[in-house]
């Protein structure tokens, strides 16, 4: 088992040196400070993100060896530098009307400006992160097709909601309409432009997921190499938006700790590789398969933070609560699964 978490453990030792040292080069005297707000932060960011781990695995399941190891070596690159700090750097860049030059030099220098800036765009921001989930959410449970049901009074009669064309995109956009009658006139633009770009964003990238799997065997047939890797890449990015989407609100929300983006970069960065590794090791141990209802549980989940993410645009939510739900989620259905299991012995 500690075999799947070595990769973490050492960015775990690297992350604490140069949280050490940057706390130090930042004020004298403030290492140990920085590498306790980081380790705090990394906590926070495994505790809040099962839920993540076991959708992650699902994709990845059906992704090749090697688009596995990507998903561990240049997916955590683009989570910590890409997601942790490069994301918040461009978003402010766009609202504050910066270069992203400018907007760096601030988020390392002035952290009190830069956290202001990033506060400003706050609800466009989780909006588009909400109305993602929200139609990963929908596109799970409105499936006639799937004949395991968890909640069964509400997910049986809810799957067949699928026979109404484009019943998700509906649901969401009423969704927009509702949550941007609560927004200030100001940012009601805004909201309403991330929020769709939300929802064409999954349904251009689950699109051409389906599209690509849907041919698979024609190009395996031909043998056609750049094909199947195109299948890999498109399942990656699909990944990398899903995980994208889920740390919105934790990187917004570690600002809570600390102003300082290098600090909450290493903090977050340490978290999201252990849950790349927890994902690696549900894979590989077939957890998705022992445990019947587990998606279900993730999936719910993800249902919950994004509602929260959406509230989160008009009224504080704090992340124990965000945490809290997701979890009560994922334990409700492993513990089903288990007695489920027992029953079936």
């Amino acid at each position: 088992m500690y075999k799947y978490f070595t990769e973490s453990f050492i960015v775990t030792f690297l992350g604490i040196i140069i949280a050490y040292f940057w706390g130090e080069h930042v004020k004298p005297g403030g290492g140990l400070m920085a590498v306790f707000i980081a380790a705090i932060l990394a906590i926070l960011e495994v505790s809040l993100s099962f839920d993540n781990a076991v959708v992650n695995a699902m994709k990845l399941e059906t992704m090749s060896k090697v688009w596995q190891k990507r998903f561990l070596t240049w997916g955590i690159a683009i989570a910590v530098f890409g997601m942790r700090f490069l994301f918040p750097i461009l978003v402010v860049s766009v609202f504050a009307k910066l270069d992203m030059v400018s907007v760096g030099r601030i988020a390392i220098t002035d952290s009190m400006q830069y956290a202001s800036y990033l506060h400003a765009a706050h609800a466009p921001i989780v909006t588009f992160g909400g109305l993602f989930l929200i139609m990963l959410f929908f596109n799970y449970f409105f499936n006639h097709e799937k004949n395991i049901h968890w909640i069964k009074c509400i997910e049986e009669p809810v799957s067949y909601l699928d026979h109404v064309r484009g019943i998700e995109i509906i649901l969401s956009l009423l969704t927009i309409c509702i949550l941007q009658s609560f927004i200030p006139d100001e940012q009601k633009v805004s909201v309403i432009l991330s929020g769709i770009s939300g929802i064409i964003t999954f349904l251009l990238i689950d699109g051409v997921s389906h599209f690509l799997e849907k041919h698979e065997q024609m190009r395996l047939a031909k043998c056609s190499a750049g094909a199947v890797g195109c299948t890999g890449l498109v399942s990656f990015i699909y990944l990398e938006l899903i995980d994208a989407s889920f740390s919105l609100d934790g990187v917004l929300g570690a600002f809570a700790l600390s102003n300082d983006v290098i600090i909450i970069a290493i903090g977050l960065g340490i978290g999201a590789m252990f849950v790349r590794s927890l994902t690696l090791l549900i894979v590989e141990t077939k957890t998705l398969s022992k445990f019947l209802y587990l998606e279900h549980g993730a999936h719910w989940a993800i249902g919950a933070l994004a509602i929260i993410m959406l509230i989160t645009t008009v009224q504080e939510v704090p992340e124990v609560v965000t945490g809290l739900i997701g979890l009560l989620f994922i334990v409700a259905a492993l513990i089903s699964s288990i007695v489920h299991n027992k029953r079936m012995q």
